[in-house]
Order: structure tokens, then sequence, then C-alpha cells
């Protein structure tokens, strides 16, 4: 059965305490922004945030700073350990994952600067169109509440669903369906087990990343995202208040936002991520984040 969003963040908040505690000593570690010189950022354990760290790595090196980077696959303790100054900067995420993630959890943490588009679909290994899903289909939605509801926006567009109309993606859920004609069941589950648990049902949502990793690109999908309905889902670099306008932050983004980076970017999932770094965030923000 799967766990509600409440139960979700109630057990990996506990996750993440245990795991701050445990493992790397993050939540007993130096405070962060005690080295002049030095940019502490904790940073999710996949290759559209971990290679372009590596290359921010190097890249500032030559200009004397140093970027400590701590890898982890947990999706809680990075918002907590940045708000409560332990680190500089995390980069997981995307800014409607943040701004439901604060409503809930009250941490510290604004969107600093965007760093790729993070589209996702719906996929499936046992159907080719998303017309042939049969009455009853099971399909798995990610648990949190900030991406539940992208999956049934793109049945709802697709005709297979009839949502509630006019409200945000964002805010969408399961309790927003108001016809549903082929009887769609609905499972949810952890956003990192989405691509482990395609194989058990019908179809299912996956982030543009997690296909990739079992061999799925956007083509492969029933359903795709277009840019503007993915715009809440741009990956961001998160930070306290103000961090963009000091030393370190502007030294941080320029590193992330150099062309070494954005060549890598275009040259992975043949540049199915995007780098809108010319966007303005604020403003974005302000057109769904209500």
């Amino acid at each position: 059965m799967a766990l509600s969003r409440r139960n979700f963040l109630t057990f990996t908040a506990g996750s993440a305490a245990v795991l701050a505690l445990t493992s790397c000593g993050l939540m007993g570690g130096q405070a962060a922004g005690s080295g002049d010189k030095t940019i502490k950022v904790i940073v999710t354990e996949s290759a559209p945030s971990q290679e372009p760290t590596k290359i921010a790595q190097k890249l500032l090196a030559e200009k004397g700073w140093t970027l400590e980077a701590t890898y982890v696959t947990d999706i809680v303790q990075p918002n907590h350990v940045v708000s409560n100054g332990e680190y500089d900067a995390n980069f997981f995420q995307h800014g409607a994952y943040l701004e439901q993630f604060k409503k809930d959890q009250n941490v510290d943490v604004e969107p600093a600067f965007y760093m790729y588009s993070s589209p996702a679909g719906v996929y499936s290994n046992k159907y080719d169109d998303i017309k042939d899903l049969p009455n009853g289909a099971t399909i798995a939605l990610p648990v949190d509440t900030a991406n539940n509801g992208r999956a049934l926006a793109l049945l709802d567009k697709a005709g297979l669903l009839k949502v509630t109309e006019g409200k945000s993606v964002i805010h969408l859920s399961q309790n927003d369906i108001l016809e549903n004609p082929k009887n769609f069941k609905f499972v949810e589950v952890d956003q990192q087990s989405l691509s482990k648990t395609l194989p058990d049902v019908d179809a299912g949502f996956l982030f543009a990343r997690l296909g990739a990793e079992i061999g799925l690109t956007p083509q492969d999908a029933l359903l795709f995202e277009e840019e503007e309905e993915a715009l809440p889902y741009i990956n961001i670099i998160g930070a306290k208040p103000g961090f963009t306008d000091t030393e370190k932050g502007k030294a941080l983004e320029e590193a992330y936002h150099s062309d070494e980076v954005r060549d890598w970017y275009a040259n992975y999932l043949d540049g199915a991520l995007g780098t809108p770094w010319d966007r303005d965030l604020e403003a974005d923000f302000a057109t769904w984040n209500k």
C-alpha cells in the first residue's frame, strides 16, 4: 500500500534525521562559510547534478575557491542543512518541490538560480500508445505533493481523465479527478523508486533523468510535458535568502552557468534537459506559485 503524502513526509523527515546524525557527520560538521574561499554544497547523487558540480569545482579551483560537495540520495536533509547554515547551497530539487517543502517543513531556503529543466512524462513497458491503456490500468504516480498531479494533468490533456479545471498542476491530486472513464487505478510511490516500479504497473510517471537511467528517452514516453507545462519543475540551486548577492553566491553561479556546464547538458540525453539560465526566475515563480 502506498504511503500517504503526510506519512511520506513524516517518514522521510525521520529518515533524514537519522542520516544526518549518522552519515558523513552532516549535522555535527563545521558551519558553512567558515572558510573565506570555501563553498559547501549538498548535491543529489545523479548525473545532471553531480557532473556539473564536478565541472564547477574545477573552474572555481582555478580562481582560488574550494567547492566542497557532499553527495546524497535523500531528498529531505538537503533543505534542512542549508536552512540551519551547515551548507551554503543545495542542488537537487525543482521550484515546485522547494515551495511545497517550505510550507510543510518551515525551512529558510530560497531559489537562488536556475540550473536545468526537468520535464517528465508517462511511460510504459507494456504499451506503445496511451490509447492502448486498458480499463482498470494501474498507473504509478510520485507520492510527493509537488509532483503528484503532473501525470494527472497529462492524462487530462489527452482526454483520458477530467480534473479540476483551472487548478495549478502543482496543487493537483487524485482528489481533483472528476471523471475517470477508464477506471484507472493510481499507486503513489517515492519519486526515486518510480523507475523500479515501472515493470510492475501498466504505466508510470518518470522524470526524463529517471527514464534515462533505465534506457528510456523522452521519445519513448506515451505522454510528455511541453516546456511551459514543466515551468514549475526547472531544477534550481537552493540557498539562504540573499546568498546570490554574496561573493560566494556570485562565484558559484558563474561556475555553474559556465559554457563548460552548458555544453555538458547539451550532450546529455540529446539535450533533453535544457539550461534556461536567461529566464527571469522571480517572474516565472510568480506565474505558478500562487
